[in-house]
């Protein structure tokens, strides 16, 4: 893929979508890309989280450190490890190829140094985190409700 490529593909991930051309240039070309075989690991539940990674090609099986938590199959464009990206944390599920796979691996470090460079880039991605963060509560809160009226 060229660079022109790799930007139209981070555009196209919901999250980077928010950071406009200029700002994804920066993580196209910093970033890093990997290959997978089926089966192969890319991270495990409980690792020190870094990156974070868009799926590029294949899919990847997300298993719970848990028995019996849902398991979840993502394909390309969905980037996992979205936190990672700004914060020190931990991986929450390990993640599989089911397929021959590629990933970008974007370096928290490559990113905050890409936010201090963009800061229009990451007053949009704040707003956005915080009106993710508002639909979520509000979505707990209707469980709780439904929770409490069922008893």
């Amino acid at each position: 893929m060229s660079i022109e490529d790799d930007i139209g593909f981070l555009a196209s991930v919901p999250t980077f979508r928010l950071l406009g051309p200029n700002a994804l240039r920066i993580l196209a070309i910093g970033c890093e890309s990997r290959s997978l075989g089926s089966g192969d690991v890319l991270f495990r539940a409980g690792d020190a989280a870094d990156c974070g990674y868009v799926v590029q090609e294949g899919a990847f099986r997300l298993d719970p450190p848990r028995p019996g938590g849902a398991l979840v199959t993502v394909g390309p464009g969905v980037l996992l490890g979205e936190m990672a990206l700004l914060i020190d944390t931990i991986r929450p599920v390990t993640a599989t190829a089911t397929e021959p796979s590629s990933v970008m691996r974007i370096p928290r470090q490559l990113f905050l140094k890409m936010l201090e460079g963009f800061p229009d880039a990451a007053f949009r991605l704040r707003d956005h985190m915080a009106a993710r963060a508002v639909e979520t509560a509000d979505d707990i809160a209707q469980v709780r409700g439904a929770l409490e009226s069922g008893r």
